[in-house]
């Protein structure tokens, strides 16, 4: 039987476009997916972890390409990036932390090699319980006009045998931005920061 059971998959759409200013044509798009699963080391200790990672994997990539339909984006639109899960009660914050490697890996792949390192969160909660998913640019963690987080959560999940999995992709900077920083025009592209 495969670690991963999926219970359901839900995602999320926005479009934002101003904040107080002048309205944009082209709106600000954000977009997070989130894979509700049975955890399978949910209510006891389980000292080596590292097979959900490998089990996770597919379903990492598999999770990019389907966000990146339901955005309708192609791979080289997308300009920021995070990630995160929720493990339910039943578990340990450390079981989120296989979504790291299975879950940045594998969209970084699916967008086509990025060079900045997926930014992430995770904790431990009950069904309905709602992360703030961090973003950055996808090639330069520096530039801050494309800082941000987008909100996430499943009604029903995770249930505490479960796990949430969450990618999370924006279209744009936000919507206003102006606090200064590296500018995306000035991007060198060689070690994911600058």
């Amino acid at each position: 039987m495969s670690l991963v059971q999926i219970r359901r998959i839900a995602i999320q759409l926005d479009e934002i476009f101003h904040e107080g200013g002048e309205p944009r044509k082209v709106p600000h798009r954000r977009g997070a997916i989130a894979m509700v699963c049975k955890n399978p080391y949910a209510g006891r200790y389980v000292e080596d972890i590292m097979p959900l990672i490998e089990a996770l994997n597919p379903h990492g990539l598999a999770m990019a390409k389907k966000l990146l339909a339901a955005m309708q984006a192609r791979p080289d639109e997308i300009e920021a990036y995070g990630k995160g899960a929720i493990i339910g009660t039943a578990g340990e914050v450390e079981h989120g932390a296989v979504w790291h490697p299975a879950g940045g890996y594998a969209m970084r792949e699916a967008l086509g090699g990025t060079k900045a390192i997926v930014p992430s969160t995770k904790k431990v909660g009950v069904a309905g319980t709602r992360i703030d998913i961090p973003v950055h640019h996808v090639n330069a963690a520096y530039v801050r006009s494309h800082f941000d987080a987008i909100e996430v959560g499943v009604a029903d999940g995770p249930r505490p045998d479960e796990a949430v999995f969450i990618l999370a992709m924006t279209i744009g900077a936000r919507v206003h931005a102006r606090a200064g920083g590296l500018q995306t025009s000035e991007i060198k592209g060689d070690d994911g920061l600058r």
